[in-house]
């Protein structure tokens, strides 16, 4: 049984691992700075940058899992919405006037590190799909 649960920490370590470089990876094609990383991560200096030195030796809270998984779905909402690179990434750092934005970026407002607001932002980017702005 041991076995089971030693694999089964490696495999959520991988498996987070894996997310946490996805994620990276996309902020800083947004354009993010180590600061707003760690703002939207929710991620501590030393944290981070062992993190992003070596992903498998940092154990990532449900939180910050979530984080992650709003990222990528923000990235994907963007995806299906634009076709161009340029947009994919660059959306983030656009100012958006919108009323949920309020003339500010998608970025400044992630970069608060407040959990609703990711939720917030990826509502309002995923209501795109659907043409409802």
């Amino acid at each position: 049984m041991n076995n089971l649960k030693a694999k089964s920490t490696v495999e959520k370590r991988n498996q987070s691992a894996v997310g946490f470089r996805v994620a990276l990876n996309i902020l800083e094609r947004w354009g993010c700075k180590n600061d707003q990383i760690m703002s939207i991560m929710q991620l501590e200096r030393g944290k981070f940058f062992n993190a992003k030195k070596e992903p498998t030796s940092v154990k990532l809270s449900a939180d910050q899992l979530d984080r992650i998984s709003y990222v990528l779905n923000i990235h994907s909402a963007l995806r299906i919405v634009f076709s161009n690179p340029e947009n994919v990434y660059g959306f983030v750092s656009k100012k958006n006037h919108n009323p949920f934005f309020n003339g500010k970026t998608p970025l400044e407002l992630m970069s608060t590190g407040k959990f609703g607001i990711l939720h917030d932002v990826y509502r309002n980017i995923d209501t795109m799909r659907g043409g409802q702005w």
